[in-house]
Order: structure tokens, then sequence, then C-alpha cells
């Protein structure tokens, strides 16, 4: 028999992998089913980004190979909205990299910083990318529990120093998936001295950047003074402008780190497809105009789901971030059971906490992509499954 290697078994499977068969039995039986499952928005892209697709697809030069060097007029433009939004400077060619979304250099990155041995911190609950290139790439992951007691913030001061001395690689993400949360400037000020100290690199994973609510701004990590010295910072087009499918980010950093993610790239891909990174201009060059009405939406869809699952007794803060909603579980009741029962008994699909690591058991997440009305009917129907569960593990027929 064939052995396949160990690093491929130390890859946990994902425990609701069954939810997209479940989904599409329920849906050919008839059922009415609410899927707030994945961060995949129910809009469109901007209809002049498809436009700008269509027609760069038509241009013969756009199918050819992008190699890493993408597209200069993407970065250009991913450049000059980095200026516009932080008010910060990089240097289009030799601080940028176009990725394959930003998963893509996430989960490559390890391969260029570990080696055999090295530790790579890991928030829990989080996205799953961040341990699996730390595992494929043969780094020792070290999974740090987010919990309410700090914010669900990552606080390097709690680690052990002997662990900190073998740290190579950080993540973060802030405003973060699944938990909703923000981190506070002087939060971010104190890690990166700490990754400093430590000669940590930081990959701060920034897809939600402009997904906020309330008032709040989220800044880049490049604003922390020193950040260049440690950090990768990590863009993508998927969320603000519902172009997930479409897969395209970019990294940015010092050239070191950009150089050296660009080597292990050009040994395992080819690069975005140009066509897309030619529409990415046109909705980068319009961010400031197109943004806005996503947020618009988002916030109503926010707070419509937020009062719905608390008058269903749900335990949930208000995001001023990212597209999600964290919702707590009453003790003892299992957030996959949950989500299963959800699904199975009610038509809603949702994320068990689980399912982004143990540490994020006793929730689940509920993403903000239907309508607010679509919001409220799926919270009425979580409350009845919660109802239904709460009932079975008491003993109650």
């Amino acid at each position: 028999m064939i052995r396949l290697s160990q690093r491929l078994a130390a890859l946990k499977g994902y425990p609701m992998a069954e939810i997209p068969a479940i989904k599409r039995r329920l849906v050919e039986a008839g059922v009415d089913v609410i899927d707030t499952g994945p961060g995949d928005a129910d809009y469109p892209p901007p209809a002049e980004v498809i436009t700008t697709l269509q027609r760069a697809v038509e241009n013969p030069a756009m199918s050819k190979y992008g190699f890493q060097q993408g597209l200069p007029a993407f970065r250009r433009a991913a450049t000059d909205w980095m200026r516009r939004r932080f008010g910060l400077e990089f240097d289009p060619v030799t601080e940028l990299l176009p990725l394959i979304g930003s998963k893509d250099g996430l989960a490559h990155l390890p391969f260029a910083v570990l080696d055999p041995g090295d530790v790579a911190i890991i928030p829990e609950p989080g996205y799953q990318a961040y341990i699996g290139g730390t595992v494929l790439a043969g780094g020792e992951p070290y999974i740090y529990p987010l919990t309410a007691r700090t914010g669900f913030l990552v606080e390097l001061d709690e680690a052990p120093t002997e662990l900190l001395r073998r740290t190579r690689l950080l993540f973060l993400n802030y405003p973060n998936n699944p938990t909703a949360a923000i981190a506070p400037l002087d939060y971010l000020e104190r890690t990166v001295a700490t990754c400093r100290r430590h000669g940590i690199v930081l990959a701060y994973d920034n897809p939600y950047c402009d997904l906020t609510f309330d008032g709040y701004r989220a800044p880049s990590i490049f604003e922390v003074s020193g950040a260049r010295e440690v950090a990768v910072e990590f863009f993508s087009m998927s969320k603000s402008f519902s172009m997930t499918g479409w897969r395209l980010g970019w990294a940015a950093g010092a050239p070191h780190f950009i150089q050296a993610l660009n080597r292990v790239k050009s040994y395992v891909d080819t690069g975005p497809f140009l066509a897309v990174q030619q529409a990415a201009v046109t909705a980068l060059d319009n961010a400031e105009r197109l943004i806005p009405p996503v947020v618009a939406e988002l916030t109503r869809r926010r707070d419509a789901a937020v009062a719905a699952l608390r008058r269903e007794g749900f335990a949930l803060e208000s995001p001023r971030g990212a597209m999600y909603l964290w919702v707590a579980l009453p003790e003892g009741v299992g957030s996959a059971q949950f989500a299963r029962h959800a699904l199975e008994r009610h038509g809603v699909v949702t994320l068990p906490g689980v399912g982004f690591g143990p540490a994020g058991e006793g929730y689940f997440r509920i993403a903000l992509t239907v309508s607010p009305e679509r919001l409220v009917e799926a919270a009425g129907r979580l409350g009845a499954a919660l109802a239904e569960v709460r009932g079975v593990e008491v003993g109650v027929k």
C-alpha cells in the first residue's frame, strides 16, 4: 500500500465537511435552506468591475502567463489604494506581490520562513490556512486559544519565554474571522515590539479592513512604528468587492520578505489570471465609491441579526468589523451537534466553532451573507433548534 506523508496525516479533517452534501440533499427535497455558512456574500461584484473583466478576457494578451510579476497596473492600483487608505507608501515592484487570493500567500509564507522545528503561533479559532501552511512546511504549530477574557487577542506576553525564543512566525487577523474581534492600536504596538525583540515574522491577515462599522477604522499593521522590520500584510479582493471566486489578493512588506515569498511561489504557480488583475484595477481605483454601500448593507444585516438572535436568547456582541457574528452557545451544547441539528431539522447553515479548531467550541458563526429578512428568519429557526437540542440534553421528550 502506498504511504502518504506524515505532514498530510497531521492535517485534521474538517468536522462538518458533510455540510454541502446535507444542504444539497435538503434543497433537492424542497426544503427552504438559509445558508449563513461560508463568508460569500449574496450580492454580485460591482457592475463596472464585471464589465472590465469581460473586456479584458477578449484581449489575447490577458490569457498569457502572468508569472509573479503580474499586471503592472494592478500593482500600481494596490499601492495607490494603500496610500489613500492608510497613508502608506509601498514600491509596487519590490514591496508588493500579487496572490491567487490572500489564502495563497498565507499558506505559502511558512515555506519561506520556517525550518523544521521552528514554531509558528496559530490563533484558534482561526483560518485553517495558517495551520495548514505551517504543518506542510515542516514547522511546529503552537495553538493559542482566543477567548473572551483577552478580547480574542493573541497576548504574546502570556506565552512562555522559551516558546518565544523558538518562534519564527505569528499569524494575526483583525478584524477577526470568526470572532469579529478588533485589535486596538496599542495592542498592535505591543505585539510588533515583541516580534522585533524576538525576531518573529508577523503575518498580518487583513481582508476585512474596509468592512467596519460604527465609525471604527481598521488600521494597517504598517501604521505601527517598526512593523516594516517584521511584518508581511495580506489583502484580498474577495470581501469588499464580492470577488471571492475570482481569487486575487496581494502581500505587502519589505523587499526581502516579498522576494522570499516570490521565490516560493515561483515553484508552485504562475500567478493570478491577468484579466482578473485588470478588473481589480477598476475596483481599487473606485474603492471609495464602491465600498460604502457594501458597509451600509452589512450594517443593516448585522443590526437585524443581532437583535433577532438576542430575542431568541443567544448571547453575542454587536461586532465593529468583519462580516460575521460569533454566537455563544449555552454550556454543554456542542457546536457541531447544534449546527447539524439546525441544518437537518430547520434548514439553516451555520459553521460550528469547533470547525475553526477545538478552542472554538461553545460558539457558532453566522456570516452576514443573506438579506436582513432572511437573517431574522434564520434567528427564529436557530432559537427553535436550540430549544430542541437543550430539551434532548436534559431528557425532555
